[in-house]
């Protein structure tokens, strides 16, 4: 296999060009945080946008920042938070699931991968905060798309259309976001003891009051064991974070004690423990220590899936946990079995949504559609999408779909 490891967009649309015209696909990564998502990439050529690395623009005072594509996470957020600012969609990081070291993720592979976390019912995920994107498609054309303003009207939003499309559609090599101004101050309110069913009740309640909750989640036993250093202990943990100045995140916090006063036992996490653990549930840790073990992420309405869960530990031998305000149920198949048709169909049963096999065997993900498998008349959208950006089959074949015959042995 040959690498390419270019430093700047030209030598992108060079090494494109040269592909589109020699039809040999490429697999495109960054620091591959995420490589073990998805099919195998039918490729004999490896794009690699770690060199691509650097801010271009931050001003804080316009709430924007732009990077190259390569960037890495970590170095952006530590940026910002030097200004007391945020990425307010909270990008998951799938290293420790994955059996990596935290922080490899790229800034372009957030936008890839459409990433969110505990906040996205409230803030949304990457999509709903990116402003622009250069990137070279395909056909080995270079194409811009928004800016340093909210919104671009001209023909398609392809910044947005970038979102998910996991490198499929175009290589990105500069990307803009929004940023926001990071809360003050924190709080997180454990409920101790609930059932899933009543957790639900209970995190349905927070939410529909005036507190301004920013994250809900519900930890079942033993996933309640494997976070904060297992100080939660071994009951189930119902989570609600409260974030903003000092003075109002206590008021709120006495609100939802006295709305909560008879659910169960109380204690608050503060400060920098309550961002620990948030980013615990941000990126599964859980689920992280038991590689043997097929992880779904599961989306779908939050109020129905202790009803999906409740119905597949009948069938199953199943792990879960909530993150209900990022609109996620984790599921850990103990097993060793993905039990895929159960799964997807238990979700479609159980108030709709979608399952994405993020951890698995090479062999489970060469048998099972990684991605919820479309309908019909989005299939063939998405067919026609990939036919206008990548008419080729360039860019990541077989990374969502299965990839051609044609098609050189993958990485």
């Amino acid at each position: 296999m040959t690498t390419f490891t270019p430093d700047a967009g030209a030598e992108i649309l060079e090494i494109v060009q040269w592909a589109v015209s020699e039809e040999q696909p490429l697999e495109i990564v960054g620091h591959g945080s995420k490589r073990a998502i998805g099919g195998a990439v039918g490729a004999g050529h490896m794009l690699d946008l770690s060199d691509l690395s650097g801010i271009t623009l931050y001003e804080p005072e316009e709430l924007v920042l732009s990077a190259k594509a390569g960037t890495p996470l970590v170095q952006i957020e530590a940026a910002v938070a030097a200004r007391g600012q945020e990425l307010a969609f909270e990008p998951l990081d799938y290293g420790p699931l994955l059996g990596q070291e935290p922080g490899r993720g790229t800034i372009g592979g957030v936008l890839a991968a459409n990433l969110s976390g505990p906040r996205r019912l409230k803030a949304g995920a990457a999509r709903d905060h990116i402003l622009g994107v250069h990137a070279v498609s395909g056909r080995g054309e270079a194409f811009k798309s928004g800016g340093r303003v909210v919104k671009n009207v001209t023909g398609y939003d392809l910044s947005k259309l970038m979102a998910n499309s996991w490198g499929t559609l175009g290589v990105a090599t500069d990307v803009t976001f929004k940023v926001l101004p990071a809360a003050e101050s924190e709080t997180t309110l454990v409920v101790g003891g609930l059932l899933d069913d009543s957790a639900v009740a209970a995190m349905s309640l927070a939410l529909g009051s005036s507190a301004e909750v920013s994250g809900a989640a519900h930890l079942p036993y033993p996933a309640v064991t494997r976070v904060a250093g297992g100080t939660l202990g071994s009951d189930p943990a119902t989570l609600l974070r409260v974030e903003g100045f000092g003075p109002s995140v206590a008021y709120r916090v006495r609100l939802l004690k006295g709305l909560l006063a008879k659910a169960g036992p109380m204690q608050e996490i503060e400060a920098e423990a309550s961002r620990a653990l948030w980013r615990e549930v941000r990126d599964c840790v859980p689920f992280a220590a038991a590689p043997h073990m097929p992880v779904w992420r599961v989306s779908m309405p939050p109020a129905d899936g202790h009803n999906m869960v409740m119905a597949l530990r009948m069938q199953a031998a199943v792990e879960a946990f909530y993150d209900w305000q990022g609109g996620l149920i984790w599921l850990a198949m103990a097993a060793g079995d993905p039990e895929a048709e159960l799964v997807r169909s238990l979700v479609r049963k159980c108030g709709g949504g979608h399952a994405t096999l993020v951890r698995a065997t090479p062999e489970q993900r060469a048998a099972i559609p990684v991605f919820e498998p479309q309908p019909p008349a989005l299939a063939a959208l998405s067919a026609r999408l990939k036919a206008e950006f990548d008419p080729k089959n360039i860019l990541n074949p077989g990374r969502m779909a299965s990839a051609p015959a044609r098609t050189m042995e993958g990485a």
